[in-house]
C-alpha cells in the first residue's frame, strides 16, 4: 500500500498515532484522559464511559458484541494529514522488520505488545490475566502487564488509592476457593484475603499472569503484552455487581462450572509471596544523564514489556536514541519530534486528532529521534514503551 510506505517515507521512519479512546461497560470514569467532560460517554450509554486510551495497539478490545469491528486498534495519520488512514496492524503487515526490526518480525511476526492509560475513579474489581497455557486453550495468549503512575497525569487521586496483590501469605487454598463458590450467593468479600500497598507517584509494578490484583485509583501508565483477557475474581467492587460470566468467560465452556478450574489460572506461589513487594515493585531506574535530556525505565526487570520516561530541558535540542521499535506519548510540553511538531494535549473532543503520540521504527530509534522542547519553562516529558528487546534492566524477581 503506497499510502502506507509514502507516511513512513515522509515521517523518516516516525508514524503518528491518532488518539485511541477505549469504554468500558464497569466502573467509573477518573477524568483524567485530557478528553472533554462532555464526551466520555461519545460512543453511548450502554457501552459505560471511557475510561482507556490505548497506544500502538495492533489488537482489538474484549468488549463485548457492541464493539466496533476495528475498537482498540491504533490508526495512523497519513503523510497528508488525513486521520485514520490506515492502521499501525496494517503498518506492521505492510513494512515487517523495516518497521518493527527484525528480531520482533522474526519471533512475534508483529508487534507484541501495547500501552494504555487506565483511568477509574474507583478501585477495579480483585482478577487475573491468564498466562500463555490457559490462554491457549480458549484460542489467545497470556497476558503480563506493568504499572507505571505519572504526576502529571494524576491532579487527584481518586477514591481508593492502593493496589491489592495476591493473598496474604497464611491464606489457605480452601478459603479461596470457598469464595469463589459463593459468587453468585452475596458478596463474596475476596479482597479480605489479600493485601494492599499504597500507590507511589512515580514508582510502579511488574504484574505476571496468574496475580490477582485489585488496581488502585491512579490514572496508571500500563505497558502490557497482546492480549485483553482476564477472570474476575471479586463479584462486587464499590457497589457494582459483575456477572459469573466475568470469573468464567475466558474458561473453555465444559469447564466453566468448575471452580478448581477457575482456581488453576492462579499462580499459587506468586499470589502468597511473602516478598511480593521485594520481587514486583519497580521504582525507576535513573540512566545516566546525557545533554539536555535525562531518561529513567519505569518498566522493566521481565521478559515482555519495557518503559522509559524521557525528559527533555526547557530549550533544549537533543538527538533521542534507542535500541529497539518503540511507541510513545507525550504527557507533557511541546516542541517537534522528529519530522513532526508535537505537544501533549490539553482537551480533545472525542474523534479530534492530537500530536502527542507517535510510533517509531528500530532504524530510525538507532539513528536517534531528533526532539526539540520549545517552551522556555517547562520540560518535555516522553513515555516510551517498548517490547522484549529494549535492553531494560533485569532484576531478581522470582
Amino acid at each position: 500500500m503506497s499510502v502506507i510506505r509514502d507516511t513512513f517515507d515522509q515521517g523518516q521512519g516516525v508514524l503518528c498515532l491518532c488518539p485511541n479512546f477505549v469504554p468500558r461497560r464497569f466502573g467509573k470514569a477518573g477524568m483524567r484522559l485530557r478528553l472533554h467532560p462532555h464526551d466520555y460517554y461519545a460512543l453511548g450509554t450502554p457501552r459505560g464511559s471511557i475510561k482507556e486510551r490505548w497506544f500502538a495497539s495492533v489488537i482489538c478490545a474484549m468488549n463485548g458484541p457492541l464493539a466496533a469491528p476495528d475498537e482498540g486498534l491504533s490508526y495512523v495519520m497519513s503523510h497528508d494529514d488525513r486521520p485514520r488512514a490506515f492502521t499501525l496492524k496494517d503498518a506492521v503487515a505492510e513494512l515487517g522488520a523495516s518497521l518493527i526490526g527484525d528480531q520482533l518480525m522474526t519471533q512475534y511476526g508483529t508487534w507484541p505488545m501495547y500501552a494504555k492509560f487506565f483511568d477509574y475513579a474507583t478501585p477495579l474489581f480483585h482478577h487475573l490475566h491468564l498466562d500463555d497455557d490457559a490462554a491457549a486453550l480458549v484460542g489467545r495468549i497470556g497476558k503480563p502487564e506493568a504499572y507505571y503512575f505519572p504526576p502529571q497525569l494524576n491532579n487527584y487521586a481518586g477514591e481508593f488509592p492502593a493496589t491489592y496483590f495476591g493473598f496474604d501469605p497464611d491464606t489457605p487454598q480452601e478459603e479461596v476457593k470457598k469464595r469463589l463458590r459463593g459468587y453468585l450467593a452475596g458478596d463474596n468479600r475476596i479482597t479480605e484475603l489479600s493485601r494492599a500497598y499504597r500507590i507511589e507517584l512515580g514508582t510502579g509494578w511488574y504484574t505476571p499472569p496468574g496475580v490477582v490484583h485489585a488496581p488502585g485509583s491512579y490514572l496508571t501508565y500500563e505497558p502490557q503484552w497482546n492480549s485483553d483477557v482476564n477472570s474476575v475474581y471479586e463479584n462486587i467492587t464499590s457497589g457494582e455487581v459483575y456477572d459469573y460470566s466475568f470469573l468464567v468467560e475466558n474458561l473453555p465452556e465444559d469447564k466453566q462450572q468448575d471452580i478448581n478450574a477457575v482456581f488453576a489460572l492462579m499462580d499459587w506461589e506468586r499470589n502468597i509471596d511473602p516478598h511480593y513487594k521485594k520481587h514486583y515493585f519497580r521504582p525507576p531506574v535513573a540512566i545516566p544523564e546525557t545533554d539536555g535530556y535525562r531518561e529513567k525505565w519505569v518498566a522493566y526487570g521481565n521478559p515482555y514489556i519495557a518503559a522509559k520516561e524521557t525528559t527533555i530541558e526547557p530549550g533544549a535540542k537533543a538527538l533521542v536514541k534507542d535500541t529497539a521499535a518503540y511507541g510513545c506519548i507525550i504527557i507533557q510540553g511541546h516542541g517537534t519530534f522528529g519530522a513532526y511538531d508535537c505537544e501533549a494535549a490539553g482537551m480533545l473532543r472525542y474523534g479530534q486528532m492530537s500530536a502527542d503520540e507517535y510510533f517509531v521504527a528500530e532504524s530510525s530509534a538507532r539513528i536517534g529521534v531528533a526532539i526539540h522542547n520549545k517552551s522556555k519553562t517547562e520540560p518535555m516529558v516522553i513515555l516510551k514503551h517498548f517490547g522484549p528487546n529494549a535492553n531494560a534492566p533485569q532484576v531478581n524477581a522470582k
